[in-house]
């Protein structure tokens, strides 16, 4: 079987994209066209700030669908998947989405962050195509509509864990100030989480700082934290600008335990904070120590593709995406073929496919409400452990 490569498509298609968004394109009378494999569309950010959790994405993207066309496809058809790159904000997520609709993909992987989310994904509830979201963590994001999922548990599962971790390290913890950015639907939406989980083990939030995405000075914001002797610090930024805040605070005194939201669920941290990211608290969704037939062929695949590295868990979770929506495809063609079929409704009978699944991914066992919310059980909180040289580190499970 031959794989065939994972298809990048020109961004300079974008501007058409954008004239098209207006235009209502009618896919009622189209049929589903097989002849070059069977599409399915990415949407990453692979530029702009997000690109460092984007770049983590197309690794897991490019795993799978190596996997799905080495397993023999789609019922001996290939899986086609073409990536678009939608930067990092809302305006290219939109344009993006929309020239893959207008392609004739049977389902979207993206977009990268809740904030593009929350933007694009009504234009493909609105087109009737399917969404598996594998990083859109704030609240509401399955309620956009029918055809939106995730894999992608969220915040209000996952925040309060890294928050008990830090109580069992320090019991005597008492004091917490919490920094978000205010411009972001992710960030905002897991601070109020961390503030409520804060409250409710007994922790007092005695100081909320607010910045912006594109921020890199926050000495104002961290001398009004200290000012209030904080003993642990919540973090709900993205992946540059919390790493840069988390270096400004190690540099202005801070010694005290950091709790990161899932923004900074990355490698990519690293070079960014540098040895100040050591000891960061983060809870996850994946773990490469997870012992199971999925996680071990993914683990495999993933060392053998970067030298021994190991997977972070943003790539874990665009490999769980595409996964689910090939599992499903292989599924819907054998009971109806898919060539030539209306692509309307197949794209319907998809998404009911992809819901109605149980899926064995490096995540341990999925499936899905039927309002697209990922039910997963295992869950775990890591600590970042830097080498010697402050340039490298790992996540470290603890117990």
């Amino acid at each position: 079987m031959n794989v065939g490569p994972l298809q990048r498509v020109g961004t300079g298609l974008l501007s058409l994209a954008l004239l098209l968004a207006g235009c209502g394109t009618d896919d009622t009378n189209q049929a589903v066209d097989v002849a070059g494999g069977v599409p399915v569309g990415a949407v990453l950010a692979l530029t702009g700030n997000a690109n460092v959790y984007g770049q983590d994405q197309k690794v897991g993207l490019e795993l799978a669908l190596k996997q799905r066309n080495g397993s023999g496809g789609i019922n001996g058809r290939p899986l086609k998947l073409a990536l678009e790159d939608s930067g990092s904000d809302e305006p290219g997520a939109n344009a993006a989405f929309t020239l893959q609709i207008n392609r004739g993909v049977l389902a979207l992987v993206g977009p990268t962050l809740s904030q593009q989310a929350f933007s694009a994904d009504p234009i493909a509830q609105r087109r009737g195509v399917p969404v598996v979201a594998p990083s859109n963590t704030a609240n509401g994001i399955p309620e956009i509509g029918f055809f939106i999922s995730r894999v992608s548990a969220p915040s209000s599962v996952i925040a309060p864990m890294a928050i008990a971790q830090a109580l069992k390290i320090q019991p005597g913890l008492k004091r917490a100030a919490v920094f978000y950015a205010q411009d972001d639907a992710y960030s905002t939406a897991e601070t109020t989480i961390f503030q409520e989980a804060l409250k409710e083990k007994g922790l007092e939030p005695v100081t909320v700082q607010r910045s912006q995405l594109n921020d890199q000075d926050f000495q104002n914001q961290i001398s009004a934290a200290l000012r209030e002797n904080p003993d642990l610090i919540v973090l709900s930024l993205q992946a540059v600008d919390g790493g840069n805040l988390i270096r400004q605070l190690r540099e202005l005194g801070y010694r005290g335990l950091i709790v990161a939201g899932n923004g900074m669920n990355t490698p990519n941290i690293y070079p960014i904070c540098q040895k100040y990211c050591d000891g960061l608290l983060i809870a996850q969704a994946y773990s490469p120590e997870l012992d199971t037939p999925a996680n071990t062929a993914f683990l495999k695949a993933f060392q053998a593709a970067k030298g021994g590295a190991i997977p972070p868990q943003l790539t874990a979770q665009a490999y769980t995406a595409l996964q689910v929506i090939g599992e499903a495809l292989v599924r819907l063609d054998k009971r109806q073929p898919l060539a030539g079929a209306p692509l309307a409704a197949t794209r319907q009978q998809l998404m009911e496919e992809i819901l109605a699944g149980t899926y064995a991914t490096p995540l341990g066992e999925i499936r899905f409400t039927p309002e697209g919310e990922v039910i997963q059980s295992q869950f775990f909180v890591a600590q970042v452990r830097m080498d010697p040289g402050g340039r490298s580190g790992r996540f470290a499970l603890l117990k």
